[in-house]
């Protein structure tokens, strides 16, 4: 029952953690280099460019997903006094 209840929390959760993934890639890349970041159209960008925005817009990306979803998991959790996902990993 709870996934059920968490399916909303976890496709509004997802959408702000993609938010917040982009805006601080932004500000990370405008740090490294002054220009807009890499985008794979451009046909102009050294590969170089874009494989070092690619790598860091994913890593961002990926630990932006993964921070909001356990908070909107605690989030939920305290709320309802149920966790929605596995407690522990199963074990082979």
């Amino acid at each position: 029952m709870a996934k059920i209840l968490f399916a909303p929390v976890s496709a509004l959760s997802g959408r702000l953690a993609g938010f917040i993934g982009k805006r601080v890639f932004a500000r990370v890349w405008s740090l490294i280099d002054g220009e807009q970041p890499p985008d794979p159209k451009r046909r102009d960008l050294p590969w170089r460019t874009l494989i070092a925005g690619l790598l860091l817009e994913g890593a961002i990306s990926r630990a932006a997903r993964g921070l909001v979803d356990r908070a909107s998991r605690q989030g939920f959790s305290k709320l309802t006094g149920t966790w929605p996902g596995e407690q522990r990993p199963d074990s082979p």
